[in-house]
């Protein structure tokens, strides 16, 4: 990251300076990244090259690649270019500013149906366009839809999100995957399905989400939540307008043969009304990176190196473009969420405490919870020793320097689910109420209350 103090070790990717993590999974990472040439912010997402070629992914990965990086839509996350390391892949993409879609309902509730219907059709025209390129998102969520500084709609990770996927001999998809609120019935059930249709039912319950304020499908129970989504279960809150309730059960239908399609859903009256078709041109577009990196994997010429500059061993400090990172456009009030309140799947807290003695008070609570604790300077990962739902939880810990006696603390689910995640944060707070600093100083996010209710986690 550009402008960091000497303090804090630098990581460069060729022309790029790393930054924070801003998410984690299983095959990858984001990081935010600077383009030290242009000084432009992108979002470096690292894949692990030994785990996809453990899973003979190479080809398909390419193939995705290389479609994403034709794929110029403003609805679409633009992806810019690809490099790779003896190790990793990168794959360089636009950085926007504006958070996630659904941090709008977490903060104040539902949304009106227009400002609805507004989001449901960017995100229909990216859906639409995606799949008229035989790309399928297959694990289109919330922290999917990403808004840019003028508030439009941005889908991140089409293609990628849902590796490894595999279609079978019948032209089918084959892989579970995707948020369970989220993932349509034909999915679960495993006996293959059509990308499209599937892709199409996570977008009917993000527009229920969007004008309830809540989810159609929630159980406690796993099955039951199966149950309720095979039978499409649910029922339209009352302030929906019918024209609203009939699309919704359109999209929601359990058979995805009588499904409605895309293009029933933009002859839709209700979906009609004010819409303005995507404005874009096709740029010309080279895959001479993607080719290079992937023709010769492991010794090509092309390959970039991840160098790293050490700094003394004190926390790193933030400075405006990557507070901004962890905020919604230049709104700083949401940087800090108020203590107790909205959970995702990362959350953060400020401390006047030094860094080291955060530290120590987090290993003391985390500890009697059966969790691991990892220390490298100021970074922690915590592993939860039972296994959950989806493996074993894992927390990564990182402490930044904010202000000369001030310190943000973020904690962010790196494995397992996010649920579980919920339940461990808040059994953490109870045990770090003495270093936390009254977040009223800094600025509030309202947290999930009865009046504004926000969708559950993923």
């Amino acid at each position: 990251m550009a402008n960091r103090t000497s303090a804090a070790s630098k990581t460069r990717v060729g022309k790029y300076e790393l930054g924070r993590t801003l998410g984690e999974g299983s095959f990858a990472k984001v990081k935010f990244a600077r383009n030290l040439e242009t000084e432009e912010n992108v979002a470096i997402k690292i894949v692990d090259k030994e785990k996809v070629m453990k899973h003979k992914m190479i080809g398909q990965i390419k193939r995705e690649i290389s479609t994403m990086k034709l794929i110029r839509h403003p609805n679409v996350i633009r992806m810019y270019e690809v490099m790779a390391s003896k190790t990793k892949i990168y794959i360089v993409l636009e950085f926007v500013t504006g958070g996630e879609l659904f941090d709008k309902i977490a903060s104040k509730g539902r949304l009106k149906e227009d400002e609805a219907r507004k989001y449901f059709q960017q995100l229909i025209n990216a859906v639409d366009y995606c799949h008229s390129r035989g790309v399928y998102h297959r694990d289109l969520k919330p922290e999917n839809l990403l808004l840019d500084a003028n508030g439009i709609l941005k889908v991140s990770d089409f293609g990628l999100s849902a590796l490894p996927q595999q279609v079978g001999d019948d032209g089918l998809l084959h892989t579970t995957c995707g948020t369970p609120n989220y993932v349509a019935p034909e999915v679960i059930n495993n006996k293959g399905y059509n990308g499209a249709q599937a892709d199409l039912w996570s977008c009917g319950v993000i527009l229920f989400v969007l004008m309830a304020g809540y989810l159609p499908f929630e159980d406690p129970n796993l099955m039951g939540l199966y149950k309720k989504i095979f039978k499409a279960e649910f029922s339209c809150p009352p302030w929906l307008s019918s024209s609203a309730k009939k699309l919704i059960k359109r999209i929601l239908d359990p058979n995805p043969l009588t499904r409605i399609t895309v293009a029933e859903i933009i002859e839709n009256e209700w979906f009609k009304k004010g819409y303005m078709p995507p404005m874009f041109e096709q740029a010309d577009v080279s895959l001479d990176d993607v080719d290079a990196i992937f023709n010769e994997l492991g010794d090509s010429q092309n390959l970039v190196v991840e160098r790293r500059e050490e700094g003394s061993v004190v926390p790193a400090t933030m400075n405006a473009f990557e507070l901004i990172s962890t905020s919604q456009g230049l709104n700083l009030s949401s940087l800090f969420e108020k203590q107790m309140g909205l959970v995702k799947r990362e959350t953060r807290f400020t401390s006047k405490c030094p860094a080291n003695e955060i530290i120590s008070k987090i290993e003391a609570a985390a500890m009697p919870m059966g969790f691991g604790v990892k220390k490298n300077n100021h970074k922690m990962k915590l592993l939860g020793e039972k296994i959950g739902r989806k493996g074993h939880l894992a927390v990564t810990t990182e402490i930044f320097e904010v202000a000369p006696s001030l310190c943000m603390v973020e904690l962010r689910k790196s494995g397992g689910d996010t649920l579980e995640f919920h339940t461990f944060y808040n059994n953490l707070s109870t045990g770090l109420k003495d270093i936390v600093w009254k977040t009223t100083d800094v600025g509030k996010v309202e947290g999930k209350d009865g009046s504004a209710a926000g969708p559950s986690p993923p």
